[in-house]
Order: C-alpha cells, then sequence, then structure tokens
C-alpha cells in the first residue's frame, strides 16, 4: 500500500539547515525554518523534514558530539510550533526522531515516521517507534540486505504500519559513481511488497537527472536536503537542492509523463498513417495472365500496407488469377480463385 498518494513524492529535507540560513540572513533560527518551508511550498515540495535530537542521547562526547551539540537548540515546542506552521500553509510537516523523546513529542504533530539510516540496527529505537502505528520510512544506507530484513521484521513484530524501504548512500556528499541506483530496483525484487523510495546525496546535477532517474527505476518517495544557498559551510548545504532544482526536477516528472504514455503495447492513433503507407502489400512482380496460378516467381512485396498482407502470402500461392493483373498493383482476394 502506497503511504502518500501523490508520486512521486518530494521530501525536501530542510534538517539542520535552516541555522545557516539564519546566520546569513541575520534573523533567527525560528524565521530561518519557517522562511525555508515558504520556499519549499512555493516550489512545489509535498513535505519538508527536519531532524529531532538531544546531543547527549545520540553522541559520547567526542568529536561527534561537539557536531550534534551546535545543532539541537530546538525540542518539542519548537517542532510543535514548525508542525502548526506546515499546516497552516499546506504541507506536510516530518522530521526524524533520534531518540526516545523524540519519538513521544512528534507522535502528537507527526502522521509518519523517518528512521535514519544510522539507526537501521537500533532494533530497540526501531520497535519503540513501530508502537506509535504509524507508517515508516526507513532508510538504508550502508545496509546489508540482512540488516534491512531485520528492521522489518522489528517494525512487524510490533505493528502492521505500511513501510517504505528508502534506497540510501551514507556517504556526504555521495559521488555520482557511488549513487548506484540500480540498486532501487533491488530493493523492488527483494520487498515486492514494500513501497520503494530514495534518499539522495549526490550534489544536484544541472538538470536532476539523479533524482529523476531515480524515479524512473521505481522510487515513489524522494528525500533530498534543501538550502536557499548551496554555497553555505556546514554539514549538507553542498549537496541539497535549492528551488531552483526542485523546478528541474518537477519539469523532468511532467515530461516523463509525457513520454511515458500508456503501457500497453498498441498501434498509436499519430501511427495510423505510417502504418498503412510504410507496411507491405502482395504486388504483381510482372503481368499476370487470366488464369495463370500466382507462386512465388510472379509476386512481390512492396509500399503501401493497403492491401493483402504479405503474413497472409500462404493463402494467395497456388490460387488463380481470375483476371488479368498488371504488374505493380496490389493483389486483392477478388482477383483469385
Amino acid at each position: 500500500m502506497k503511504i502518500f498518494n501523490k508520486q512521486p513524492f518530494l521530501i525536501a529535507e530542510i534538517g539542520v539547515n535552516f541555522y545557516g540560513i539564519a546566520e546569513k540572513e541575520g534573523m533567527s533560527d525560528m524565521d530561518a525554518a519557517k522562511l525555508m518551508i515558504d520556499e519549499a511550498k512555493a516550489c512545489g515540495v509535498d513535505a519538508v523534514k527536519f531532524q529531532s535530537y538531544n546531543a547527549e542521547s545520540i553522541a559520547s562526547h567526542n568529536s561527534q558530539f561537539d557536531l550534534f551539540k551546535k545543532y539541537d537548540k530546538f525540542g518539542a515546542d519548537e517542532y510543535r510550533q514548525l508542525a502548526d506552521y506546515c499546516k497552516q500553509i499546506g504541507i506536510m510537516f516530518l522530521s526524524t526522531p533520534f531518540d526516545f523523546e523524540s519519538v513521544d513529542y512528534l507522535d502528537e504533530f507527526m502522521d509518519v515516521y523517518k528512521i535514519s539510516s544510522s539507526d537501521l540496527t537500533n532494533i530497540p529505537l526501531i520497535k519503540y517507534i513501530a508502537s506509535k502505528n504509524k507508517p515508516i520510512l526507513l532508510s538504508t544506507g550502508a545496509a546489508t540486505l540482512r540488516e534491512i530484513k531485520e528492521a522489518v521484521k522489528a517494525i512487524e513484530d510490533v505493528s502492521l504500519v505500511d513501510i517504505a524501504i528508502m534506497h540510501c548512500v551514507l556517504s556526504y556528499p555521495t559521488a555520482y559513481e557511488d549513487a548506484n541506483l540500480l540498486m532501487i530496483k533491488d530493493l523492488a525484487n527483494n520487498f515486492p511488497n514494500y513501497e520503494i523510495g530514495y534518499s539522495d546525496h549526490t550534489k544536484p546535477d544541472e538538470n536532476m537527472v539523479v533524482l529523476t532517474t531515480a524515479y524512473n527505476y521505481g522510487a515513489t518517495i524522494l528525500e533530498k536536503h534543501f538550502t536557499l544557498d548551496k554555497s553555505l559551510t556546514g554539514n549538507d548545504h553542498c549537496h541539497s537542492m535549492d528551488p531552483n532544482d526542485v523546478y528541474k526536477f518537477k519539469d523532468n516528472i511532467v515530461f516523463l509523463s509525457k513520454i511515458n504514455g500508456r503501457i500497453n503495447k498498441q498501434p498509436l492513433i499519430c501511427e495510423s498513417s505510417a502504418r498503412k503507407e510504410t507496411r507491405r502489400s502482395i504486388v504483381a512482380k510482372k503481368d499476370i495472365k487470366k488464369g495463370e496460378v500466382i507462386s512465388k516467381s510472379n509476386i512481390a512485396f512492396k509500399r503501401p500496407g493497403t492491401g493483402i498482407s504479405p503474413r497472409e502470402v500462404d493463402e494467395v500461392l497456388g490460387k488463380t488469377a481470375s483476371k488479368d493483373i498488371s504488374e505493380d498493383t496490389l493483389i486483392d482476394f477478388e482477383m483469385l480463385e
């Protein structure tokens, strides 16, 4: 079952990028977050996503702790305010919980959970999220198939919620040669009863080919970091899409829809004329006299295809001409007996 009604469903991962925007624009963190939500909504994104955590609960006191501590200023009250704002302007709010406390407070105002690749083997957290009985997006960066199956089982041991399995490469930014988009098809083969998505960490290419190809390969939920300035320093700005990238991607999807057309093979209206003009008919290779037997030596196959088709040649060979047939004349059954 599909988690979202729309395909593709595009998620703009604001993450912690709003802190950089706030510093650049000289505004509060909250105003920057709302500005980014506004811009995401304006360019047609379907959902925005943040990251909910407390540095104390996610990393030991090492270099990672210092990084997370820099970006853990928002908690339940702030994300509740952002969720309300998203509801007000008509865009879905999402945030990835990295600890049990975040799971609890997000449950009050969030309809779909995202599990980070980094927590794919964090079975206690996965089961706790599943206990909230809401659909789950499961990122699979740096994972083996066995680990993914264990995570899916952990969810299904607790709940019957819908699960989307997201191809992801845990490398920031992901080199194009490491994107491995064919893994989307492998996930679809291994998990045929689950929706497949893609969380992209490559730098946006000029024509948004990476994200578009992911959709064309079967990823119906697409997630990519989002910024208003790719030149900003920080974890994610350099590999984030901006509004112009979103417009390019959406144009690609419209074009794909146009060229994909219908799935069942059949002649098209635009082929009607060519079907008649370019196919072949059985014609007299030379003058055929009345009473002469039709043989391979006195017929040929030429355009247009408005006469007897060559596929019916066995019904013509051995028949007798009922009238004189001039060379290059399209033969029809009324001329034969």
